[in-house]
């Protein structure tokens, strides 16, 4: 089987690829419709984010048998002709599942310990101690929405302190040991904190509206490692200047460009560029799963399915 590898990863992934007997083409660099005119070739794909693949390019893979997402979503690539036509499809949110819990704890803990603000201070030369007095975990309830592997990764995270955890899904009987699954009214009555981790889906964009941030009964933080797009930004920033969201940890951007390298060329709407000015906003560049060690698991994971299923 010819595989064609559309961006870069873990060395690791082409090369127990070929020991296991795949070829393995590379093309980092060819616009889509050269990708689309030689993807007839192949029998599979490997991709992180570089295009969408959408009917179009799926019609012209005439012998497509797989695509492999070496990430957690698939909302670049048009699932259901895909499975229409045959074609497997893979991803690896087992692979960076642990990073995104850390990333997700550690937003939380600088948030409430006013971390990234005093930081700042003391380059500064100010030594505010009252100013920056923190709030502590312990005695929270944190709200997890999307009860997957990211969700189940942070819930698992949180065991140390002393809290509360929540999960909110649609599907049912989620619930473990590390995370109670509540309804939507029980969790908006009770939680401290929301933590998104969700794929984007039509029922998850713009899901953190002015109706929802209104139907949390008590102010709270909001954290999203998860997808840009499921909270709309101008309500975000009007719920941060009422004081109905507390802080939010953000890693991923409604303004994110599709492949998530880049933000975007144009000029900053002004819902971000109060979020910029924020000292209770932290941001980071979509990098919660994006450890040294989530590389190489990434990497493996998809190794380790294409083989299962075609070996």
């Amino acid at each position: 089987m010819k595989i064609l590898h559309l961006d870069t990863n873990h060395d690791l992934l082409i090369g127990q690829l070929a020991q296991a007997g795949f070829e393995n083409h590379e093309d980092y660099t060819a616009t889509k419709p050269e990708i689309e005119a030689k993807i007839k070739n192949y029998d599979g794909i490997v991709l992180r984010s570089r295009f969408s693949i959408d009917k179009q390019f799926l019609d012209a893979a005439t012998n497509l048998k797989f695509i492999g997402r070496v990430g957690a979503g698939l909302e670049n690539i048009d699932c259901d002709y895909a499975q229409q036509k045959g074609i497997h499809l893979i991803s690896a949110p087992e692979g960076n599942r642990n990073a995104v819990g850390e990333h997700s704890l550690g937003m939380l803990l600088s948030l409430f310990n006013k971390l990234n603000k005093a930081d700042a201070e003391v380059r500064q030369g100010k030594w505010l101690r009252e100013d920056n007095r923190g709030v502590e975990l312990d005695g929270k309830t944190v709200g997890l929405i999307g009860y997957g592997n990211m969700g189940k990764a942070f819930a698992k995270k949180l065991r140390g302190f002393d809290v509360t955890v929540l999960c909110y899904d649609i599907k049912p009987n989620l619930g473990d040991a590390n995370a109670k699954q509540v309804t939507l009214d029980e969790f908006k009555a009770q939680v401290d904190v929301v933590s998104l981790h969700t794929p984007q889906t039509e029922l998850t964009l713009n899901m953190i509206n002015a109706d929802f941030i209104n139907g949390v009964k008590k102010p709270f933080w909001l954290i999203n490692t998860a997808r840009g797009k499921s909270v709309v930004t101008a309500d975000l920033a009007s719920a941060l200047k009422s004081g109905k969201i507390l802080g939010a940890g953000l890693d991923v951007l409604e303004y994110e460009k599709a492949s998530f390298e880049n933000l975007f060329s144009t000029e900053l709407p002004e819902a971000f560029q109060y979020l910029i000015d924020s000292k209770n906003v932290l941001l980071s560049p979509h990098v919660a799963g994006w450890t040294i060690e989530s590389k190489e698991k990434l990497a493996q994971t998809i190794v380790d399915k294409i083989i299962a299923k075609f070996c």
